[in-house]
């Protein structure tokens, strides 16, 4: 019997591998990629490694970030619409599950583990929208659920699932030391939507762009982000992040450098009118070394052939100016 498993690389996940390879189930494990993840996949590959079992990798893209955007259902705290991502990828599963002849998922969700996706209204909301009523085992919390399709079928067996319920992790890190599983990722905010910064970035760019694409979400992740009108402003904080923002930077984008000392790189989006450029300097200018009053700026297209020399921003109009709840 084949069995598709969810496989995050978290504990509960790695857990719920183990209790399915004991009752002799073929287990094909797949892991879902978001453009807003945090954690590693090396965990899911030395997983897939240690227990040999075959691994399907999705890397979610445009389709992925239109939840983002316009979620069915609630967002958490800040812009995480958790629920509409477990539909997402559970969809994808069944897809997979179908052409692989996988007869059910498994997944390591622990029933009141996380308060949006893992509460009982949750998990039945996502069989229903998935059309996977009955079809999906969750053996960590098995027992404290309906029966699923493959215990009634006797695929698995029932009394060999577990009852574990809510946030504590003692069981599971009990079990992991009883099937010597020594490695694995500390639990905690895997997906950058949870976080509060982030998530104001995300917002920002929601409210000011029609199609979220998975090229905006990279710049997302680095420098301090401005708005201005229609324009995004982004300012490198080291070295590195001003090599990415050149790396990352559209065809269309102006940057800005302050010749001279030490600069940050600045990407200019949207409409390059006289106020925007000049915006944009004085932004450059404010986080370079200069300690002049009045900055010469570099800025262009392609290479830094045109200059604007600006005045240093008080620190209410960088305040005001600056993507932040």
């Amino acid at each position: 019997m084949k069995a598709l498993v969810l496989l995050s690389g978290g504990l509960d996940s790695i857990l719920a591998v183990k209790l399915m390879l004991d009752q002799g189930i073929d287990v094909v494990a797949i892991n879902f990629i978001t453009p807003f993840q945090i954690s590693e996949k090396k965990w899911v590959q030395k997983i897939a490694k240690k227990f040999k079992i075959s691994l399907k990798t999705v890397k979610l893209g445009e389709d992925y970030l239109k939840i983002i955007s316009k979620p069915k259902f609630r967002y958490g705290k800040h812009m995480n619409p958790c629920i509409d991502c477990r539909i997402f990828m559970l969809k994808k599963a069944k897809t997979y599950a179908k052409r692989i002849n996988a007869s059910f998922i498994v997944t390591g969700e622990v029933l009141g583990e996380r308060p949006m996706t893992q509460t009982r209204e949750a998990l039945d909301i996502t069989e229903k929208e998935t059309g996977l009523q009955g079809k999906i085992l969750r053996p960590l919390s098995a027992k404290l659920l309906p029966e699923t399709e493959a215990e009634k079928k006797g695929w698995v067996d029932r009394k060999k699932l577990l009852d574990i319920k809510g946030r504590s992790r003692k069981k599971q890190i009990k079990l992991a030391k009883k099937y010597g599983i020594k490695e694995y990722p500390s639990p905690g905010g895997g997906c950058l939507l949870t976080y509060k910064e982030f998530a104001e970035k995300v917002r920002d760019l929601i409210e000011h762009k029609k199609k979220i694409k998975t090229k905006d979400i990279p710049l997302l992740k680095i420098g301090r982000h401005f708005r201005f009108n229609k324009n995004k402003i982004i300012v490198g904080r080291n070295e590195d992040e001003n090599k990415q923002l050149l790396k990352l930077k559209d065809v269309s984008d102006y940057f800005f450098e302050v010749p001279g000392c030490g600069s940050p790189i600045t990407l200019l989006q949207g409409p390059k009118t006289k106020k925007a450029i000049e915006k944009a300097a004085a932004l450059t200018a404010r986080y370079s070394d200069s300690k002049k009053k009045k900055t010469k700026v570099k800025y262009g297209k392609e290479k830094l052939d045109k200059s604007v020399t600006v005045s240093t921003l008080k620190k209410e109009e960088i305040k005001k100016l600056r993507v932040e709840s």
